[in-house]
């Protein structure tokens, strides 16, 4: 959703090239709804907290240190060049009902297009279990291509690699990102290169925490 709400927000006038890319390093991440009521308890609700504060303070901190030091000068020089635009500058004058059609129009055609990729990553999903049939590397090989697979599959065998692998969000997440960046100035490339490193940091983090309280 993140991603979403950015290429929206640029598209309206909102945000610079240089405040999308700087949002998409950090905000593009699992929903908590989906965090808390699906994927923890599938892991045997390891603690709440320390789980949050790895999912979403983590990549917080992350833009932190990006806005104030690879982004310092770049989204000042943008504050600078891009004027301040009042409501009436981005926004359309439409009657309620000519609002709602192109919310539900617009729903649905996102729900389409990312379901689509989810089915298709699901069918994927089948070939990692025909060539990995021991321990937890078919669990790791459906979560690298879709999360919820990977998630189903193992279960609360390893809750630090199930979180490792909800940061990273799987190839079927980067796959939907980049069809929502389509059409976009921003780049994917740049997008997965932060998730990488988010991905990294969160690794750390969760291995000396489920180290520490083993």
């Amino acid at each position: 959703m993140g991603a979403v709400a950015v290429t929206d927000l640029y598209k309206k006038g909102r945000l610079s090239v240089t405040e999308g890319e700087f949002l998409l390093s950090f905000c593009n991440n699992i929903g908590p709804v989906y965090f808390i009521s699906f994927a923890l308890p599938s892991m045997g609700n390891p603690p709440l907290l320390p789980c949050l504060f790895g999912m979403y303070g983590i990549p917080l901190l992350y833009g932190i240190v990006l806005r104030h030091t690879r982004y310092r000068c770049k989204l000042s020089a943008s504050a600078r060049k891009t004027p301040v635009l009042c409501q009436a500058s981005y926004e359309k004058e439409a009657s309620l009902l000519a609002a709602l059609d192109e919310s539900v129009t617009a729903s649905l055609h996102s729900i389409t297009k990312l379901g689509g990729y989810m089915i298709l990553f699901q069918i994927l999903n089948v070939y990692p279990s025909l060539f990995l049939k021991q321990g937890l590397y078919p669990g790791i090989a459906q979560g690298l291509l879709e999360i919820s697979g990977g998630l189903a599959l193992l279960q609360d065998t390893s809750p630090c690699i199930s979180l490792i692998l909800l940061v990273f969000c799987g190839l079927c997440c980067l796959a939907q990102t980049g069809s929502v960046l389509a059409g976009s100035p921003f780049s994917l490339i740049c997008y997965f290169k932060n998730r990488l490193c988010l991905t990294i940091l969160c690794a750390l983090y969760y291995v000396v925490f489920f180290s520490v309280t083993a």
